[in-house]
């Protein structure tokens, strides 16, 4: 299945969760609202509307959802992902109304009066318990479907519908309280709930809010982005990372450095391997990778010698067969031999592909310059493949000479032999007992 269609299904249950909650709200709303008129129970006829108010905000999800899962077009390219996060600020300010309604009405029985009949309300306790079920069942599925789809709408009703369950027992209990006379403690604690919902409903449309407006929302994926692109080889830095989010997906824009004589071709395939790498994140809808150039003066550049003898070490022929290399440190106007490495491979059960063992082995210092005489055509390919360039010298050059025509641009990319020499050499070199 593909990435499109899987988010497409994810879009289309979360319009099913969203289309059956506002059909039990819808149900759970009349229903509250009858049963307060029938029984004059003015607290139940508040909570209808309050319900009232939580089915404007799941058909809005819905119809956020809906919107959200149209395929793209040349007038929308991006896709209409956003409709849901402005949903989501509606929901926000649908949110808030409702727990200024709440407010009012805890207000007026906090300090109002008119209390309950004699009789006892049997029937508007047990249809405010009702919806104290309905209510987490809606929850407890919007909260599950939002985290698995990313639905910031969903989560908003959720979280919502989670303050409903405590709405409705306090609903009950003042309904038990209005009876018995004392209407202050279920005054007080709609107004309390009231504030919860106020506060709810500014976080969501806050956040929605900051989602319209590019903020960024997830340091913690950013961080783990730039952790894993900086892992991948050829990858010298990881200059920026933007994550927008759009709806439940989110889009990802990331800069890289890499060798700025690096193919075209090998370019895209550095892109192409980040965009994977990051697209492993479920949530993300689409990536961006643009690759420039690195401006570092610091190169690291290693160089196949005779003799371990600091700069006056003379370059060996061939770059396989050399005893020792030097890694050096060259700089705008200073270089520092680093460290020398022994060739371990020079042993007769070694003495196949030795030059592409090296590399290997040699990779591991972060290398960028290779200058060598002469190297065989799949250490080349192989240094090229990883983003090393190599530069043709000449053997017998002291390790210093070989520095300063490096800086003097007097170095030229070195061609490696046709297959068919390789081939013909090592076949020689095999019978003659030598190394290749």
């Amino acid at each position: 299945m593909s990435n499109q269609t899987e988010r497409s299904e994810k879009l289309r249950r979360g319009q099913r969760i969203a289309l059956a909650a506002t059909f039990l709200l819808s149900a759970l709303a009349v229903f509250k609202f009858a049963t307060g008129i029938i029984f004059d129970s003015k607290i139940l006829i508040t909570d209808g509307l309050h319900s009232g108010v939580d089915l404007i905000a799941v058909l809005s999800s819905w119809l956020g959802l809906r919107l959200a899962a149209r395929p793209k077009s040349s007038r929308f390219p991006y896709g209409l992902y956003r409709a849901e996060t402005f949903v989501t600020m509606v929901i926000g300010v649908f949110i808030v109304w409702g727990g200024a309604e709440a407010f009012l009405a805890g207000y007026d029985r906090l300090f109002g009066h008119g209390f309950a009949k004699p009789i006892f309300p049997a029937v508007p306790m047990a249809v405010s318990l009702l919806s104290v079920f309905v209510a987490f069942f809606v929850a407890r599925k919007e909260k599950q479907v939002g985290r698995e789809i990313n639905s910031r709408s969903l989560l908003a009703n959720a979280s919502d519908s989670f303050l409903d369950i405590g709405t409705s027992i306090v609903v009950t209990i003042g309904i038990a309280l209005n009876y018995a006379q004392i209407p202050y403690v279920e005054g007080a604690v709609i107004i309390l709930i009231a504030i919860l919902i106020v506060r709810l409903g500014i976080q969501n449309a806050w956040r929605s809010v900051l989602i319209l407006l590019d903020a960024n929302l997830d340091p913690e994926l950013q961080a783990n982005i730039g952790e894993k692109v900086t892992q991948i080889p050829g990858v010298r830095g990881v200059n920026e990372i933007k994550i927008r989010q759009s709806g439940p997906f989110k889009m990802v824009e990331c800069k890289i450095s890499a060798n700025p004589s690096i193919p075209l071709y090998t370019t895209h395939s550095l892109a192409d391997e980040v965009e994977s790498v990051i697209q492993d994140h479920e949530e993300i809808e689409s990536v961006f990778v643009h690759v420039e150039p690195e401006g570092s003066e610091i190169v690291s550049m290693v160089v196949p010698v005779k003799e371990m003898n600091g700069f006056d070490s003379r370059m060996h022929g061939h770059f396989g067969r050399a005893p020792f290399f030097v890694i050096i440190k060259v700089t705008g106007g200073q270089a520092e031999i680093e460290d020398f490495y022994l060739n371990e491979f020079l042993g007769d059960k070694d003495r196949i592909h030795v030059g592409v063992k090296v590399i290997k082995a040699i990779l591991r210092h972060g290398i960028d310059v290779v200058v060598t005489a002469q190297v065989g055509e799949i250490s080349c390919h192989f240094l090229r493949e990883s983003f090393v360039d190599l530069f043709q010298g000449e053997e017998g050059l002291t390790v210093s000479e070989i520095i300063r025509r490096y800086r003097s641009g007097e170095l030229h990319a070195i061609r490696p032999h046709p297959i068919e020499t390789s081939i013909a050499e090592r076949s020689s070199l095999h019978s003659s007992g030598e190394v290749t």
